[in-house]
């Protein structure tokens, strides 16, 4: 999947409660996409964010990602039960425009096709950027990240392998099969959609169990 992503930080209101420029360009990074976004469904009542969306060398909007619960940081020392873990409740959402191979928009190039595997992917990365295992170096911290994020690759690549099991929850209140691991960073999950989209999702002291999905009816309110 041949995309560049752009980063969406959240900016304070202006003066007069007008919002500043850059949190109106993080919500028409969403608002420029052709499918629809997913959430967690109206049983979950905590804070929701806008993250980044990601695009193809030709700027279409091929995925992006919305947050749920507290905002996580980068963790530097993973610590099962520790504080940082019980103040730290998160879910991200991932939404994948399922698309095939096509030709870029230039007539140059061939972008690759969407599928689960993309999903789940984008999940396991984005789990790993807020993770930074205990006693490393933030020197190395950098090696670390490329080479678990080959292995989210991998894995990603392998939905029927050992490392997933299958996990039923409800999309637009249909129950769905999804791949489903966990690690001791957190848990990464990836199914499909009857609305044209792909949906992975991560996160850290929420359990995925409970979770279920529906179409984000008005994506502005996020912001």
């Amino acid at each position: 999947m041949e995309t560049t992503s752009r980063a969406a930080a959240q900016a304070p209101d202006a003066e007069g409660g007008q919002q500043a420029p850059s949190a109106r360009r993080t919500v028409d990074g969403y608002l420029r996409a052709a499918f629809p976004w997913y959430g967690l469904d109206e049983a979950f009542t905590g804070p929701r964010w806008l993250m980044q969306v990601g695009t193809t060398a030709d700027g279409a909007v091929e995925h992006g990602s919305i947050g749920h619960g507290d905002e996580p940081t980068v963790r530097n020392e993973y610590a099962a039960g520790g504080d940082q873990e019980t103040k730290e409740k998160f879910a991200v959402v991932v939404t994948v425009a399922a698309s095939p191979s096509r030709r870029s928009a230039d007539g140059t190039g061939l972008l690759e096709a969407t599928s689960v595997s993309s999903a789940a992917w984008l999940a396991g990365v984005g789990l790993l950027s807020f993770t930074w295992p205990g006693q490393m170096d933030h020197t190395l911290r950098d090696d670390w990240l490329e080479q678990q994020t080959e292995t989210a690759w991998v894995l990603a690549d392998d939905l029927d392998g050992s490392d997933w099991s299958t996990l039923s929850l409800p999309v637009d209140g249909v129950p769905t099969a999804f791949h489903y691991r966990e690690s001791e960073f957190g848990w990464v999950l990836a199914g499909s959609t009857s609305a044209g989209v792909h949906v992975g999702a991560y996160g850290r002291g929420m359990s995925a169990y409970g979770l279920g999905f529906a179409v984000v009816k008005d994506i502005a309110a996020y912001a």
